[in-house]
């Protein structure tokens, strides 16, 4: 059987709850999660910690999602993002467009496939070795 390299994510939200909830199936799903509860503690993290994809939720105390998504791209310009948001109808801006977001990057909570985010994840780390693809 190939193993495939696993996937570290960084997991932004300010509810423990749901944080610690997708954590949980991220982690049964394999994936290597880290989580912080603002856009300025996981700035921090990301100082010392090797992550592949962020998950970020939009609605945040202090910097909002779409502005730590800003300020990592600048200083991690290889790091992927995905927006996890409970606000129903996010628009993203521009700014982030430019970044290279897409409209499929943005998972509405709550999550109605989890599967489509595990995909999404693991397609954007580089390291879907999976079958079944194309």
């Amino acid at each position: 059987m190939m193993m495939t390299a696993p996937v570290f994510v960084l997991l932004l939200d300010d509810h423990a709850s749901l944080r610690r909830n997708l954590m949980a199936l991220l982690e049964d799903e394999g994936f290597l999660v880290k989580e912080a509860n603002s856009g300025e503690e996981a700035l921090q993290m990301l100082h010392n910690t090797v992550v592949d994809v962020v998950i970020v939720d939009i609605r945040l105390p202090g910097m909002n999602g779409n502005e730590f998504i800003k300020s990592a791209h600048a200083a991690y310009p290889t790091l992927h993002f995905l927006i996890h948001t409970g606000v129903a109808n996010y628009a993203m801006p521009d700014e982030l467009r430019r970044l290279g977001l897409t409209e499929d990057r943005v998972f509405q909570k709550p999550l109605s496939d989890i599967h489509a985010l595990f995909t999404c994840l693991r397609t954007l780390s580089g390291k879907d070795k999976g079958k079944g693809e194309g």
